[in-house]
């Protein structure tokens, strides 16, 4: 029987909770997964008063996960606490030493994943990330080991749930945001505060973290676009089912020629595609490689066990690594690359603009997108004999650039009320 390894947990928050508990309750298992026995020496906690209800084994408690980090008899150190500081510090202090380091930190990764692969890289240690995006799905492992064979050549995802309920629940009982967020508080999927989900904050660091292995580039999370749901109204979700559509916020990374294409927003995606049968909290992750075609992980993508399951699994691969007196995962060289800006990206689009019910309207509007290079594919008018009425609008194929000048063009016009709406559409053409 192998030695055991020793494992130090800092953070017992919810995801952490989780962890300990199915290190202790399937230790049997896991011993047999791992080569030996995983033992829980070590639990890290900022609060003591806050102690979880949970079982530690015989694991030591206290408040000092730095020193834990440095200490050499420890294996592998899992951090679960969030924040940039001290996790920052005390990945760096494990990393360099050469200890195994599990992560679930998604904000961490997506601002400084490159300072953190290169001291694994100088530490000759293992980082592990599959739990800071998307929760149980294994996408980390995906694009890291399973599609190195391929160049990807599209990824988008709905990673956020909370979101992806809110916009659920507009889409299935006609709720505006206001109450279907209002709903998602009392069960739990939105904080009190939701602006890190509702704005596309959290969505954001994670396509940073999935667009850098993807395409083996170094993504800064400030760069992404983004944009959040806020805005979406109960109109946009009917008209969008009338168009044969769903809305969803989708993180959405390409290259280009000119750059990585890196943006959040509510998107509208046909009813056909795979990602518009994703409702409620769940998550998934949508790729196209040249090799493989298309390729779609569905599950959830938060939540205490669903996480923990995927913290439990880099500690597994952790220590079959040691065991095979390994290193960790050799991440590709992230090279830069220019994020491409939002003025270049071509997308279909839908708008909406209230006009004047009166003849001439129509065709000052189709003469402006002409003039900008914007092609109607379909117009829709809702209302007669009202003032303003509702015209939609889905364009083909246009860049963004003319697309905003057609629209700022459109809103000085004097039969136009106001441009209501602007949404990217996906696919199509």
């Amino acid at each position: 029987m192998q030695p055991p390894l020793r494992i130090a947990l800092c953070g017992l928050g919810n995801v952490g909770s989780g962890v300990a508990e199915l290190l202790v309750r399937d230790a049997a298992t896991l011993a047999e997964r791992a080569g030996g026995p995983l033992l829980l020496t070590h639990v890290a906690i900022r609060d003591p008063q806050r102690m979880r209800d949970v079982s530690l084994g015989r694991a030591h408690l206290g408040t000092n996960a730095l020193e834990l980090a440095a200490d050499p008899d420890i294996d592998i150190v899992v951090e679960v606490m969030g924040g940039l500081e001290p996790a920052r510090s005390l990945l760096r202090t494990a990393l360099l030493r050469g200890a195994h380091v599990v992560t679930a930190n998604k904000e961490l990764l997506a601002r400084h994943g490159s300072e953190l692969r290169a001291a694994a890289q100088q530490g000759k240690a293992g980082l592990h990330l599959e739990a800071a995006v998307a929760g149980g799905i294994p996408i980390v492992k995906v694009l890291a080991e399973s599609l190195t064979g391929n160049r990807l050549q599209a990824l988008m995802g709905i990673v956020n749930g909370t979101t992806n309920y809110i916009l659920t629940r507009m889409t299935r009982s006609g709720l505006d945001f206001r109450a279907a967020l209002a709903e998602a508080q009392q069960l739990g999927y939105a904080e009190a505060d939701p602006s890190a989900d509702v704005d596309g904050h959290d969505a954001a660091s994670k396509l940073a973290i999935l667009a850098a292995l993807a395409f083996d580039a170094e993504v800064d999370a400030a760069a992404v676009h983004r944009e959040g749901i806020g805005a979406i109204t109960a109109v946009d979700i009917a008209a969008a089912a009338e168009l044969g559509h769903v809305i969803k916020l989708l993180a959405i990374a390409r290259p280009h020629a000119a750059g990585l294409e890196l943006r959040v927003a509510p998107t509208m995606v046909p009813m056909d595609h795979p990602l518009a049968a994703v409702n409620d909290a769940y998550n998934a992750v949508f790729v196209h490689g040249d090799a493989v075609g298309d390729l779609m992980l569905y599950g959830r993508g938060a939540g205490r066990l669903p996480t923990a399951s995927a913290v439990v699994a880099d500690i597994v691969d952790a220590a079959q690594a040691i065991r095979r007196g390994a290193g960790g995962r050799l991440f590709a060289a992230a090279r830069p690359m220019p994020v491409l800006p939002l003025a270049d990206v071509v997308s279909r689009y839908y708008f909406s603009i209230w006009v004047a019910d009166q003849p001439g309207a129509l065709g000052a509007i189709t003469t402006v997108l002409g003039r900008h290079g914007v092609s109607v594919e379909s117009m829709i008018q809702k209302g007669r004999r009202q003032q303003p009425v509702d015209l939609v609008f889905v364009t083909h194929s246009a860049r963004e650039s003319q697309v905003r000048a057609a629209l700022a063009e459109i809103a000085g016009l004097a039969q136009v009320a106001r441009v209501a709406q602007v949404i990217r559409v996906e696919g199509g053409e």
